[in-house]
């Protein structure tokens, strides 16, 4: 790749370094063993696109909090309404009463979510508490139980919501988990080894035995999706499988739940992932990059679907505090001129284009796909076959991070690479991120 005129990256010890060693054995000691980190680095500071370890060491960030930072670490005008409203209110509980702040995000969502008419919002804390809530609303607005979640999913790490994703090594040991959850097959068409088209009328085909098989229509409150799953190897739910969902839960009375956790908030190239799909959901999910690291979800969707919940039925402690509203605010003031957006699509060509030589010339690359700047690279041992290469992953990003890149992997079999970085990250440092990973994928792939 060609050489970058500025570096961003600037290693000072070896990585990790010896204060980053002392507050991981601090850490091992504190913490318990079950709690998964990627990388074995202590971080001290963050802007933009860089994050600098205690030990004065500077990386570029491909991971971005596991995308919760579109906007980047610490935009200055987020931390300045952080900081302007601590000085007047830090907590009250929408449960107790109202504020501004509150009030406002929620009218702000209604009007950006892509579903038509009057709709209403319920903020909570994290991805899962949203997802807890979408699903409640679906129950009661219905009066049916039953869910449809889909291989591959990811939807969180609560009862329920673990019930709801797919990943074995998420769930085990943590049995039993919640009834009336069905899960019905994702069109990933490389993994299957199809086409598009043929992997959503297999899946489809799949769908239709399983209401005969498994659960009733007239059980199925609502269906969960991700329009681009994200651990579960950031694969785009083909438009026409989205349709067709779309067009079973109008026929049957049912929700359709966009889960845009993860790919929402820009990081596709449109607000959400969903805009993309010509499809309108009933209900939409956000979290993660909604308030650029403050811990906030909100459950958007049609008034007349979530004023069904009883009074007093949804809603929690800290659910939309004042600092995390005004920091989301800040966040949808950066995306209304468009250019973030802009950005993503840019970011995404790049990396396509590069993916595209690492698919000529690496055959330990099998796939590289994903939609905007929310990017995958799928390596497996045999492109004929596609045998996982999971252990690869693993010594990808160990090389990248030892080399001033912070990746982290994905995928149902672990075996992908996601890239979530900021979307204010610069030309420069992108290019530079990624001679890192080429670097990487050749190292590890000639072993």
């Amino acid at each position: 790749m060609t050489a970058t005129p500025t570096r961003s990256i600037n290693l000072r010890t070896t990585v990790p370094g010896p204060r980053s060693r002392e507050l991981l054995a601090r850490r091992a000691a504190a913490v318990p063993n079950g709690l998964y980190k990627a990388h074995q680095i202590a971080i001290e500071s963050a802007s933009g696109a860089l994050v600098t370890d205690v030990d004065g060491n500077t990386f570029i960030d491909f991971v971005g909090g596991i995308g919760v930072l579109n906007a980047g670490h610490c935009p200055p005008s987020v931390v300045a309404a952080i900081q302007d409203q601590a000085a007047k209110l830090i907590h009250f509980s929408a449960l107790v009463g109202t504020y501004e702040p509150y009030v406002a995000l929620c009218e702000h969502l209604n009007t950006v979510v892509p579903i038509s008419g009057p709709c209403k919002t319920i903020l909570s804390n994290s991805g899962a508490e949203g997802v807890e809530n979408a699903i409640k609303i679906a129950r009661a607005a219905t009066g049916r139980q039953a869910i449809i979640a889909f291989e591959g999913a990811y939807h969180g790490r609560t009862l329920l919501t673990l019930t709801l994703t797919s990943k074995y090594s998420f769930k085990k040991t943590f049995g039993p988990f919640a009834p009336e959850v069905y899960r019905a097959p994702f069109p990933a068409a490389y993994r299957m080894g199809l086409s598009e088209e043929e992997a959503v009328e297999r899946c489809w085909e799949a769908f239709e035995r399983m209401l005969v098989a498994h659960v009733g229509p007239e059980a199925i409150a609502a269906v969960i999706i991700e329009p681009v799953q994200g651990e579960g190897g950031f694969i785009p739910t083909p438009c026409a499988f989205m349709q067709r969902l779309r067009d079973f839960c109008d026929r049957n009375g049912s929700v359709l739940i966009a889960d845009e956790v993860q790919c929402g908030f820009g990081r596709t190239g449109t607000l959400f992932a969903v805009e993309q799909m010509g499809v309108e959901p009933d209900i939409v999910v956000s979290a993660k990059s909604i308030a650029a690291g403050m811990p906030l979800a909100a459950t958007t969707g049609r008034a007349a679907i979530m004023d069904k919940a009883h009074i007093g039925g949804i809603g929690g402690t800290y659910g939309g505090n004042p600092l995390a509203c005004v920091a989301a605010l800040e966040v949808l003031k950066m995306f209304n001129d468009g250019e973030l957006l802009r950005r993503a699509h840019r970011i995404g060509a790049i990396v396509r284009e590069q993916g595209a030589i690492w698919q000529r010339e690496i055959p330990l690359v099998g796939d590289v796909r994903g939609v905007g700047a929310m990017m995958a690279i799928e390596l497996v041992k045999d492109r004929t076959t596609r045998e996982p290469a999971a252990d690869e992953v693993l010594e990808v990003v160990r090389y990248c991070a030892e080399h001033g890149v912070l990746t982290m992997r994905a995928g149902l079999y672990a075996n992908c690479i996601r890239l979530l970085m900021p979307l204010v990250i610069t030309d420069d440092q992108l290019h530079e991120g990624l001679d890192v990973l080429d670097e990487a994928l050749r190292f590890v792939a000639l072993r």
